[in-house]
């Protein structure tokens, strides 16, 4: 039996070459099998964090959009009352506050028309209106004037209920017109004007009703 012929030495290199690209392969998918898991992991990471960075910066840019104020210069508001008068509300400056809604007043001005000459009159050096629950509330230094009458008041503070036309205040007021002068702890002004009622607590008991408008009746 004859012995098998000696490989040629193109054979050997062909093979030892096949070989080492083999070994180079495997290293390869080897290599890439261990970095595999650790690229999702920080992929995965990448996308979390950049989630949560999003929503922090639009949780940040809602917030800032809320705080940012309208602010408006010698604003005016028009309205009427269940019975149909009409009331304005002024002021020197308002700024609105976006996540209440409400406008804080400098310097404001309410004006309750009963028709004619016969408006009432109320001013103070600054103020809150609150649309939504339909009041308007200023203070301090309230002077309340009656344009007709003649009759004055004097309070720190003064809340008005746009709905109804109603006025009132319990932090006391004085008052001075035709009919002399009073002390009041507490007051209420009805139907935009047309009566005062007033009420008093220890020194200053008194209890009555004026009718500014009545003179024309």
């Amino acid at each position: 039996m004859r012995d098998a012929p000696p490989p040629l030495p193109d054979d050997d290199g062909r093979l030892g070459r096949e070989a080492a690209r083999w070994r180079a392969r495997s290293g390869r998918v080897r290599l890439a099998r261990r970095l595999l898991p650790i690229l999702i992991v920080v992929l995965a990471g990448g996308v979390i964090a950049w989630v949560a960075l999003r929503t922090v910066i639009s949780g940040a840019e809602r917030e800032a959009e809320t705080r940012q104020e309208q602010a408006l210069v010698n604003a005016v508001f028009h309205g009427q009352d269940d019975q149909g008068r009409s009331f304005m509300i002024g002021a020197k400056g308002a700024t609105r506050d976006p996540s209440t809604g409400r406008y804080r007043l400098i310097g404001p001005v309410l004006r309750l028309n009963l028709g004619g000459r016969k408006v009432t009159e109320m001013t103070a050096d600054g103020g809150e209106y609150d649309q939504a629950a339909k009041t308007v509330t200023i203070g301090p230094n309230v002077r309340i004037a009656d344009g007709e009458s003649g009759f004055t008041l004097v309070t720190p503070e003064a809340v008005m209920d746009t709905e109804s036309g109603t006025v009132r205040g319990d932090k006391g007021v004085e008052g001075s017109g035709p009919l002399g002068t009073l002390k009041a702890s507490a007051y209420v002004i009805e139907d935009q004007g047309e009566r005062i009622r007033f009420r008093g607590l220890g020194d200053q008991k008194v209890r009555g009703v004026i009718n500014p408008a009545g003179s024309d009746r």
